[in-house]
């Protein structure tokens, strides 16, 4: 029940975080009111991370900024060893 749970909620969130990133890039090429880069990071800390950085990757998106392609991996790293340490701990 618990892995249902966690599953559905890192799709929705993945799915979320890509929208919002593919949202931005074409704020960006079209002028207007873009998403808060506090707002692309908060949506990777919440487990959109993976999906978030594949999405910039792909539509080139923030690419040169350092915040995103370094951040963005040491958060999913984080997120891994955090699971990584409550997998053992219930073991």
């Amino acid at each position: 029940m618990l892995y249902e749970i966690s599953f559905g909620y890192l799709l929705l969130i993945s799915i979320w975080s890509v929208i919002v990133c593919v949202f931005d890039k074409h704020r960006a090429r079209v002028g207007g009111r873009r998403v808060r880069e506090k707002t692309l990071l908060l949506l990777s800390a919440l487990g959109g991370g993976a999906a978030m950085y594949c999405t910039m990757r792909i539509i080139r998106h923030k690419t040169r900024h350092n915040k995103f392609m370094i951040g963005i991996p040491l958060i999913i790293v984080v997120q891994i060893t955090i699971i990584i340490l409550i997998y053992l701990g219930f073991s």
